[in-house]
């Protein structure tokens, strides 16, 4: 049996020009700089590695997702688009109106026609004069359904916009770092539908309501829940709640229905996820979700089942004439 010279220096296996004296710790085999990755002992080369990373198990958070949540894709995203909805209603008008005129001294701004088009309301209407409205098509007693999401995204100016996305930035990222992305994504539409359902139940019929503030209320609540499910403390949390549920009930034009529906649908939406065990998680997980908007979507239809026709409507409003 023959054996190779003592003094043949070894090449790499991927680099057969290149001379090196380092070997693979898993595979043995010879790697140059160029192919070394660092590992807890020794070095790897680049087919181990990936072999290392199939068979290893993705870190996960303490409530199941992942932990790419932490950059704060969603929330960012979510801002994204409710600062393009906002300019694209802008657009839609063709006046400043949209943007700094209406109520609170000018604070928030009149409705578009986006607003016209998206604004959860249930008889839709035109005003006509300072004292009559009139009743047109759309809304939610036409099966306008969609205005429950859409409505979401939509502001009444400027100042609404920028204190709904300032909320959102400051709540959505710590709760998307501890949810994972896919969870965070469904707690805030959750939240979202909640306090949108809340505003169809509850709400004037004629008045046309927007905005993120029932799914912000709903990150509030959540945030809480989450916290104390990690036994962390909530004492900045709390008082912040407080005031805003304050600043609800106090500020005309505020809807009330919407930020107390998102809140509730928020915190039982949060409960699913933070209370979860652990075996079953994801499969609990989602059935919790789903729970929440199943009897959002049952109050939906019963509500809707007991509306006047539009005919009716008219005639109460104008006093059975």
């Amino acid at each position: 049996m023959t054996q190779p010279p003592a003094n043949v220096v070894p090449h790499c296996y991927r680099h057969p020009d290149r001379e090196t004296y380092v070997r693979c710790t898993r595979c043995d085999r010879p790697i140059c700089p160029n192919c070394m990755n660092e590992a807890s002992v020794g070095f790897q080369c680049p087919e181990c590695v990936r072999e290392g990373a199939r068979t290893q198990r993705p870190a996960r958070t303490a409530f199941g997702g992942g932990t790419e949540g932490a950059v704060g894709a969603v929330t960012i995203t979510l801002i994204v688009i409710n600062v393009l909805v906002f300019l694209a209603g802008v657009i839609s008008s063709g006046s400043a109106q949209s943007i700094a005129g209406g109520g609170m001294g000018g604070l928030l701004g009149g409705g578009t026609p986006l607003h016209e088009w998206g604004s959860l309301v249930t008889y839709n209407s035109r005003q006509i004069s300072a004292t009559e409205a009139q009743i047109i098509p759309g809304g939610m007693i036409d099966g306008d359904y969609y205005r429950l999401f859409t409505s979401m995204f939509l502001h009444y100016g400027v100042f609404h916009l920028l204190m709904n996305m300032w909320a959102l930035w400051v709540l959505g990222r710590p709760l998307e770092a501890m949810l994972g992305r896919a969870r965070f994504a469904a707690l805030y539409l959750v939240a979202g539908f909640g306090g949108s359902v809340a505003v169809y139940l509850f709400s004037d019929p004629l008045a046309q309501t927007a905005g993120a503030s029932g799914a912000i209320f709903g990150l509030f609540a959540a945030l809480i829940i989450v916290l104390r499910k990690m036994r962390r403390s909530v004492a900045g949390i709390v008082p912040v709640l407080v005031l805003n549920l304050v600043l609800t009930f106090s500020i005309d034009g505020i809807s009330i229905a919407g930020h107390l529906g998102g809140m509730v649908a928020g915190a039982a939406a949060a409960a699913g996820l933070a209370y979860a065990p652990r075996q079953h998680r994801t499969l609990i997980q989602s059935g919790a979700l789903v729970a929440v908007v199943a009897v959002l979507a049952v109050l939906t239809v019963v509500h809707t089942a007991g509306l006047m026709p539009t005919g009716d409507y008219v005639t109460q409003l104008n006093g059975g004439n």
